[in-house]
């Protein structure tokens, strides 16, 4: 059976490793070198992150519709667990 990456795991990620990882397994899948099963798990895995990366940006695009809409402002407290940009 596969080993797949705990949800919150992959939600620890940012964009930018994100799809770095997500480089790394096209890499992978276009050598073509590896064998199938092994291709399905990785394809498994770059669509999770691609579905992270998805989310990442939905945020992003809500909060630049908001700050638009409403001007600049101080930042506030997000209620969010989770903050849009890590340093």
């Amino acid at each position: 059976m596969t080993e797949r990456k705990p949800k919150d795991e992959l939600a620890k990620l940012t964009f930018e490793e994100a799809i770095g990882q997500l480089k790394e397994i096209v890499g992978k899948i276009e050598q073509g070198e590896i064998p199938l099963q092994d291709s399905l798990e990785q394809y498994e895995k770059g669509m999770a992150l691609i579905k992270h990366c998805r989310g990442i940006l939905q945020k992003a695009e809500k909060r630049i519709e908001k700050i638009s809409k409403e001007g600049p402002s101080e930042p506030e407290n997000q209620d969010d667990d989770e903050p849009l940009l890590r340093g």
